[in-house]
């Protein structure tokens, strides 16, 4: 069960990925000085990816949990 392990492990550090490069996309947009409709549409656009990031860090953890009760 050692592979649930890994693939939970690869799984969560691709969702913590996705999580950082939201927090600079939004960052990046707000050092930019934009007006409220346009930062507003961007974090509408990056608020998916950030949701599904989550989602993958999520179950990643809930594998590596698996992996070990398993184990």
């Amino acid at each position: 069960m050692d592979y649930l392990i890994w693939a939970g492990g690869a799984l969560s550090l691709t969702g913590m990925i996705g999580l950082v490069w939201c927090v600079i996309v939004v960052l990046r947009a707000k050092r930019k000085g934009l007006d409220d409709d346009q930062l507003r549409a961007v974090l509408q656009s990056v608020l998916p990816r950030n949701l599904g990031a989550l989602l993958l860090s999520v179950l990643g953890l809930m594998l590596i949990m698996v992996g070990l009760f398993l184990r």
